[in-house]
C-alpha cells in the first residue's frame, strides 16, 4: 500500500456513519482509479442466494444521478455477510474509455480494504441516522474504528495496552505522529515506540499493514 494513501484512508474510516463518508470514499478511489461516480448499496438476499429486496441506495454521485445517458463503463464489487450483500459500484460516463483489465485487477485488490469500510458505514447509519455535527461525526468514526480493532484483538486472542490502542486508532484515523504526540502530551519518539510495540504484538510491519490486519476477513469479494 502506498504511503500517500494513508491520510485518505484515515479520513474515510473517521467519517464512518456520517454524511461525509461517501465523498471521502469517492475521493479515496480517485487516488487509484479515474471514475465519475461512486454508488454504495445494501441488498438483502435469500438463503438460496437470490436477491430479495434492495435495502437502500446509500449514495449516488450527482454525475450519475443527473445523467440521462447510461454510464459508458461500470464495475461492481460485492461482499456478502450472512443474508446481506454490500455493493460498491463505480462508473465512468461517456466519452471515457472502458475499464482496462489492469484497472479491474487494481480495484479488485483495493476491494479488500474498501468493502469492509462500506459495510461498517451502512451498519452505522441504520436505522436512518443523521450525524450533522462534525465533532460528533468524527468521534463516532473514531469509536467505530476503536471497536473494530478491539473486535480483531478478541478474534486473534491478542492484547494491546491502552496507550498502544490509542496510538493505533489515532494513526489509522489519519493523524500524524506529531499530532498524536501533542494530543496525548507525549514525545514523537514515544508515539513511534508504542506503534512498534503494537506491531510486534500483532505480528505486522507497521501502520500500513495495520489496516490490512484490522480488516482481515475470511469473506471474499467479487467484481463484475
Amino acid at each position: 500500500m502506498n504511503a500517500h494513501l494513508f491520510p485518505h484512508i484515515g479520513k474515510v474510516i473517521a467519517s464512518t456513519g456520517s454524511r461525509h463518508f461517501p465523498r471521502m470514499l469517492h475521493d479515496l478511489i480517485l487516488t487509484q482509479l479515474a471514475v465519475d461516480a461512486t454508488h454504495i448499496t445494501q441488498l438483502q438476499v435469500s438463503p438460496e442466494g437470490h436477491t430479495r429486496r434492495k435495502i437502500s441506495p446509500v449514495y449516488t454521485d450527482s454525475v450519475t444521478a443527473g445523467s440521462a445517458e447510461p454510464p459508458a463503463a461500470q464495475l461492481h464489487l460485492t461482499r456478502r455477510k450472512d443474508d446481506m450483500r454490500y455493493v460498491l459500484s463505480v462508473y465512468r460516463s461517456p466519452p471515457s474509455a472502458c475499464f482496462s483489465a489492469q484497472e479491474r485487477s487494481l480495484l479488485q485488490d483495493f476491494s479488500t480494504l474498501l468493502l469492509p469500510m462500506v459495510e461498517k458505514h451502512i451498519n452505522a447509519i441504520q436505522p436512518c441516522r443523521t450525524v450533522s455535527d462534525p465533532v460528533v461525526a468524527q468521534n463516532h468514526g473514531l469509536d467505530t474504528l476503536r471497536r473494530r480493532i478491539e473486535e480483531r484483538l478478541v478474534q486473534s486472542g491478542l492484547n494491546l495496552s491502552k496507550r498502544e490502542l490509542e496510538v493505533c486508532v489515532g494513526l489509522l484515523a489519519g493523524r500524524t505522529a506529531p499530532e498524536l504526540a501533542e494530543q496525548l502530551a507525549l514525545k514523537v519518539n514515544t508515539i513511534e515506540s508504542y506503534l512498534k510495540r503494537a506491531s510486534v504484538k500483532l505480528g505486522i510491519s507497521g501502520r500500513h499493514s495495520l489496516l490490512r490486519w484490522m480488516y482481515a476477513t475470511q469473506e471474499g469479494a467479487a467484481v463484475s
